[in-house]
């Protein structure tokens, strides 16, 4: 009866031994898939919310300057149109 249990005493030491491997082989994977994915976007040109927000303000302030030159020139060649 004692050999049997030393036997069982065994085997679950090598089933826990196992998954615990097992375990740090898969938490070894997943930071190796994550560091590569970093990498990778990282060389994309990729910008950040922050910049796409800053540009896109800019973009708006230029067509809303854009108008109102265009206004301001349409209303000089009116001028000049009528006073010719």
């Amino acid at each position: 009866m004692q050999a049997d249990n030393k036997i069982f005493d065994d085997f679950v030491k090598f089933v826990n031994g196992a998954a615990g491997t097992l375990a740090g082989v898969g938490r070894e994977a997943e930071a190796s898939a994550r560091s590569r994915a970093r990498e990778w976007i990282g060389g994309l040109d990729f910008v950040s919310r922050d910049e796409f927000d800053a540009v896109k303000a800019m973009a708006a302030a230029a067509r809303d300057e854009a108008d109102a030159l265009r206004a301001r020139l349409d209303a000089l060649e009116a001028k000049v149109g009528t006073g010719a």
